[in-house]
């Protein structure tokens, strides 16, 4: 008795590498359209001890193909106003501030003082910012209150005219806004003879932080991205993945 062997139709292996093919595109898209939504304008780190002074970051990616981000103008918390607020040179930027008047003085250093800083703007002298490409803007703030929240309004300039305000809050368990405002959480100061290294947290008569406490939060601020390594990685993998689906079918197929 013969046994009749029946072979796959001829339609069947393209057809399941072009379902394959769209499966692992969708998850690209996915991937991508994840990555772009977490790149605005934030604090880094994020979190840093209250009741003193601390260097951050204004962490500025450009999320345009066919423009360069050429100012970035920062409000400062208007329910939490800093005596001390100073920056530092960046290259191929125009640094300016804005004061406002208070309606109750503060101290510093002995010193009552009846207007601080309101807002900072960095404008591009060169190119700016271009695409794929990101800069950290630093400022020493300080004396932060003790624990909390600092809400940071930023709005980001294109080349093209174009503005993006950065200034939504999420409410409640609410999902992250479109353009959320950059935050900073300010945690209580370790007590003393606690594990907190005092070299990091060390600052001068002035309230400048010290060298090497700056040095700390550039290095932490320069690795707190890491969705810039991972997102190529992730995308190389499903690449290689495709081509293997595609060989192995293809292969399949002469056999069959």
């Amino acid at each position: 008795m013969t046994t009749a062997i029946q072979s796959a139709p001829p339609g069947r292996p393209r057809r399941t590498l072009r379902l394959t093919s769209a499966g692992l595109a969708g998850v690209v898209a996915s991937i991508v359209t994840a990555t772009a939504a977490q790149a605005h304008v934030t604090v880094q780190p994020g979190e840093v001890e209250g009741g003193g002074f601390s260097v951050i970051s204004f962490r500025v990616p450009n999320e345009r193909d066919d423009a360069g981000t050429t100012r970035l103008r920062v409000t400062l918390p208007a329910d939490q106003p800093l005596g001390s607020v100073r920056t530092t040179p960046v290259p191929g930027w125009e640094i300016s501030t804005k004061t406002r008047q208070l309606d109750q003085p503060i101290e510093l250093f002995g010193e009552e003082l009846d207007t601080v800083v309101s807002q900072i703007t960095w404008k591009a002298t060169g190119d700016g910012i271009q695409p794929g490409q990101y800069v950290d803007f630093d400022v020493n703030l300080g004396p932060l209150p003790e624990s909390g929240e600092l809400l940071f309004q930023a709005q980001q300039t294109y080349s093209s005219g174009e503005r993006v305000d950065w200034n939504q809050v999420a409410i409640g368990d609410a999902a992250e806004p479109e353009h959320p405002a950059p935050v900073l959480s300010v945690t209580p100061a370790a007590a003393e003879g606690g594990t907190a290294d005092p070299a990091a947290t060390s600052t001068g008569d002035d309230g400048d932080a010290s060298e090497g406490a700056d040095d700390t939060v550039n290095e932490a601020a320069a690795d707190a991205d890491p969705s810039s390594q991972a997102l190529p990685l992730t995308l190389s993998g499903l690449a290689l993945a495709l081509s293997l689906v595609a060989v192995g079918l293809a292969w399949s197929r002469r056999r069959g």
